[in-house]
């Protein structure tokens, strides 16, 4: 390990650089990481410390940021950060110290930057299958419109893309020539390979979408406003969310709905139908299973359930 001469706000852009060739993230997660630790350059500033060097950050300076987070820095609203996005924060400079580790320079280590448990653990929102039944049923399928964003909500919860994801899907990667559904190969989160599989539903629901449409977009999902012809037509996340979330609204739906929501209850309906998490961790293209273990509130309810049903003690007569 060695001290560096440079100070850390310096480090910053050759950690952005490792993470897009070394970590191989995702172009979004690295936007992230630079707009939270952009947050912390502003704090270094404020506190006359913008020639702190790595070796020279300590638990100290940790724990005042931390109340600078806190208590001083103001969103855009006027309003203090939630504890949860707090912590996203503290994630970035947590990744930042562990590029310091991985380039032998001088540092305090990741580890002395500690979440709260109750932060770490997400509550994850999904629907059952009633509720997405639902959902499904709410766009107005006699527009053209309405049966894109139907056929855009049926492709979710058959194949657990993320948002990323199936914007970027194109009108020749989809063939209906198979009845038993379509495999497709999709690039994820750190330029990970993965197939998701399309269900005959699904199909059926994309071929009445694009059968309505009179444009040659190589997009797949796009929009109808009035363009300039040569502009693609593809539609945006934001777009795509904003109307998933007013379609749950309309169905009467207990939560407000994201593709992500969609993503969740994919996956949750593959383990109440018994499929391991491995599996599970495969149809998301999560690197790590850690990451999939976010569902063990699902099999371990099924597993309790299995236990009460199968196991011989439990049809025992009870002994004095």
């Amino acid at each position: 390990m060695q001290h560096s001469p440079k100070p850390i706000l310096d480090h910053i852009p050759d950690f952005l650089d490792y993470c897009e060739i070394e970590k191989g993230l995702a172009s979004k997660t690295q936007e992230n990481y630079q707009r939270y630790l952009n947050i912390f350059v502003l704090w270094l500033k404020q506190t006359k410390n913008e020639g702190l060097l790595p070796h020279q950050l300590t638990a100290e300076n940790i724990w005042d940021y931390r109340l600078f987070l806190s208590r001083k820095y103001k969103t855009q609203q006027g309003g203090t950060l939630k504890k949860i996005t707090q912590n996203y924060y503290l994630v970035a400079l947590r990744a930042l110290l562990d590029y310091f580790t991985d380039r032998d320079i001088t540092s305090l280590p990741s580890g002395k930057i500690k979440l709260p448990k109750d932060a770490k653990q997400k509550t994850i929102k999904f629907l059952n299958l009633e509720q997405i039944r639902k959902l499904l049923e709410t766009p107005d399928i006699k527009t053209k419109s309405g049966l894109r964003d139907r056929a855009i909500i049926e492709t979710l919860f058959s194949t657990g893309l993320r948002i990323a994801e199936l914007t970027a899907l194109n009108r020749n990667q989809i063939h209906f020539k198979d009845k038993d559904g379509l495999e497709l190969t999709v690039v994820g989160k750190g330029n990970t390979p993965r197939t998701v599989y399309f269900s005959p539903r699904a199909l059926q629901w994309l071929k009445r979408y694009l059968d309505s449409q009179n444009d040659m977009d190589e997009a797949l999902f796009v929009h109808f406003r009035a363009k300039n012809s040569a502009e693609s037509k593809r539609l945006s996340a934001r777009f795509i969310e904003s109307a998933i979330k007013r379609y749950s609204q309309l169905a009467g739906l207990p939560i407000s709905v994201t593709p992500h929501t969609l993503r969740h209850s994919y996956a949750t309906d593959l383990l109440t139908q018994g499929v391991d998490l491995r599996t599970v961790q495969e149809f998301l293209g999560h690197k790590n299973i850690t990451t999939t273990q976010i569902y063990t509130h699902i099999t371990s309810k099924r597993l309790k359930d299995i236990h009460r049903k199968f196991h011989g003690g439990n049809k025992l007569d009870n002994e004095e």
